[in-house]
C-alpha cells in the first residue's frame, strides 16, 4: 500500500527499529570494553554504514507501508539480518579466531538488509519507467558497498599479519562511509520524494528517543549499578546522568523538533527534498554519534563511582571526561545543524554551551568522578532553563500555533468521520 499524505508511523516501523538501536547498543557495548582511538574509529565506521542503512530504510518506508500486504514478511527476513550483523558487530572489524569468518558475516548480513530495501524500492516504483530509471542511479552504490565490505573482509586477513593490514580494512570501510553519502547528495532528488512530512519527522524523531533511551541502559547495565548497593554516589550518579540526559532530550524537542517539522510541512517541491535529506538524513548522525560517545564516557565514569575499591574523591580516569563531553558538544553541534539547515536560524545559548562544556573539560578531569557528573549536569541543564526564560515569547507562539494546528486537524477527521454516523438510508418496502 502506498504511503498517503498525512500517513503516521506504522507500528510495524517501531518495531523494526528495535533491532537497529540494539546495533547502537552493541557498538556502545563492543566500544566500552576496550576505549581506544582505533576502537572508536571503528565504531564510528560502523555507526555511519549503519546509518545509511537506515536513511535508505526510512526513503523505502515513504513510499510503501512496511506492515501491510507481504512487506512484513520481507521486512523480517531484513530484521533477522540486521539482528545478524549487531551480533558481528563486535567482530566486524577482526574476528578473535583470527579469521575472515566475523568480518564476511557483518558484510553479508548487511548486504542482505541493502537487498531487502532495494527488492521494496523496486516494488514501489514498478510502474512507472522513468522511476525505475531513476532508481538505477543508486545501484552503483549498492554494488560499491557490497564489494568494498567484502573486501575489508577478506583482504586484511589474507596479508598475514602485514602492519598494513589494519590501514587497508581502516581504508576500505572509510570509502564505503564516502561512496555512500557522496551518493545521496548526487542522485536525482525523485529518492527523496516525502509523501507524508508528518511520518518522515516523526521516523527520525521516534529512532532519536529510543537512541537517548539507549543510552540510559546501556550506563545502567555497564556500569555495574545493576546488583550494586544503594550508596549515595551511585544514586546520585544514577539521578545525574538521567537529569542531563533529559535536558539533551529538551534541547531537541522543546522546539527545534516541533519548529523543524513545520517547517517541513510548509516547504514544497525541490526544498522540501533536500531540507529532508540534509537535515534529518546527515544532520542526525553527529546527533546519534554523540549519543554513544557520552555514553561512553557516563558508563565509565559511572562505573568508577560504583567501584566500592575507587575513592571518591578520585578523578575520572582515561578518556572518560573527555568522551562525556565530547559526545554531549557533538549532539549540540548535529543539533544546531539541524537548526541551522531547517529554521535557518542559530541559538547563542547553544553555541555558548558548547563553548563552555569545551572550557571545562580540563577542570572536569581534575575533580571527583561524581563533581564531573554534576558539572555537566549543570551545565545542560542550566542551558535549558536559560533557554526557557530567554526564548518564553517564541515558545508560547510556537504552542498556540501547534494548538491551533491539532484543533484545526481534528476538526477536519471529525467532519470526515461523521458520515460513519449518518442513519442507513431505508431500504425500499419498509
Amino acid at each position: 500500500m502506498p504511503v498517503a499524505p498525512a500517513a503516521r508511523v506504522d507500528r510495524f516501523e517501531i518495531f523494526f527499529d528495535l533491532v537497529f538501536v540494539f546495533s547502537f547498543f552493541i557498538i556502545t557495548r563492543s566500544t566500552a570494553q576496550d576505549i581506544r582511538g582505533g576502537a572508536l574509529l571503528h565504531a564510528l565506521l560502523v555507526l555511519a554504514v549503519l546509518w545509511w542503512a537506515w536513511v535508505v530504510h526510512s526513503v523505502v518506508a515513504t513510499r510503501i507501508r512496511l506492515g501491510e500486504g507481504f512487506v512484513p514478511v520481507l521486512m523480517t527476513v531484513g530484521m533477522a539480518a540486521l539482528f545478524t550483523f549487531a551480533l558481528s558487530l563486535p567482530q566486524a572489524f577482526h574476528d578473535v579466531r583470527g579469521n575472515a569468518a566475523g568480518p564476511v558475516v557483518a558484510a553479508v548480513s548487511y548486504i542482505v538488509v541493502r537487498l531487502v530495501h532495494l527488492l521494496l524500492l523496486r516494488h514501489a516504483v514498478r510502474d512507472s519507467p522513468d522511476e525505475l530509471r531513476q532508481m538505477r542511479r543508486f545501484v552503483p552504490e549498492l554494488v560499491g558497498s557490497t564489494l568494498l565490505l567484502l573486501a575489508a573482509a577478506l583482504i586484511p586477513p589474507a596479508m598475514h599479519g602485514s602492519s598494513w593490514a589494519p590501514l587497508v580494512r581502516d581504508g576500505l570501510w572509510a570509502l564505503v562511509v564516502l561512496l555512500q553519502y557522496t551518493t545521496g547528495q548526487l542522485v536525482g532528488s525523485w529518492v527523496w520524494g516525502i509523501a507524508s512530512a508528518e511520518h518522515w519527522t516523526e521516523r527520525y524523531d521516534l529512532i532519536l528517543i529510543i537512541a537517548l533511551g539507549e543510552s540510559v541502559i546501556s550506563v545502567g547495565v555497564g556500569s555495574n549499578l545493576i546488583g550494586q548497593p544503594p550508596t549515595l554516589p551511585a544514586v546520585g550518579a544514577a539521578v545525574l546522568g538521567i537529569f542531563f540526559t533529559a535536558a539533551l532530550w529538551w534541547a531537541h524537542y522543546d522546539m527545534i523538533g516541533p519548529a523543524a517539522r513545520i517547517a517541513l510541512h510548509t516547504a514544497q517541491g525541490k526544498p522540501r527534498i533536500t531540507m529532508a535529506r540534509d537535515a534529518y538524513a546527515y544532520c542526525y548522525l553527529p546527533m546519534i554519534a554523540g549519543i554513544i560517545l557520552f555514553a561512553l564516557g557516563a558508563e565509565a565514569i559511572v562505573s568508577g563511582i560504583t567501584n566500592p575499591h575507587v575513592p571518591n574523591w578520585m578523578p575520572a580516569l582515561g578518556p572518560a571526561v573527555p568522551l562525556l563531553f565530547g559526545g554531549v558538544m557533538l549532539y549540540l553541534f548535529g543539533n544546531m545543524l539541524f537548526q541551522l539547515r531547517t529554521l535557518h536560524t542559530l541559538s547563542w545559548t547553544r553555541v555558548g554551551t558548547v563553548g563552555l562544556l569545551a572550557v571545562c573539560i580540563p577542570l572536569a578531569e581534575r575533580v571527583p568522578a561524581l563533581g564531573a557528573l554534576a558539572l555537566l549536569t549543570v551545565i545542560c541543564v542550566g542551558m535549558v532553563a536559560a533557554e526557557v526564560v530567554i526564548f518564553e515569547e517564541g515558545r508560547t507562539a510556537l504552542r498556540r500555533l501547534i494548538f491551533e494546528e491539532r484543533i484545526s486537524h481534528e476538526a477536519h477527521e471529525a467532519a470526515y468521520r461523521a458520515r460513519w454516523h449518518e442513519p442507513n438510508e431505508p431500504d425500499e418496502g419498509e
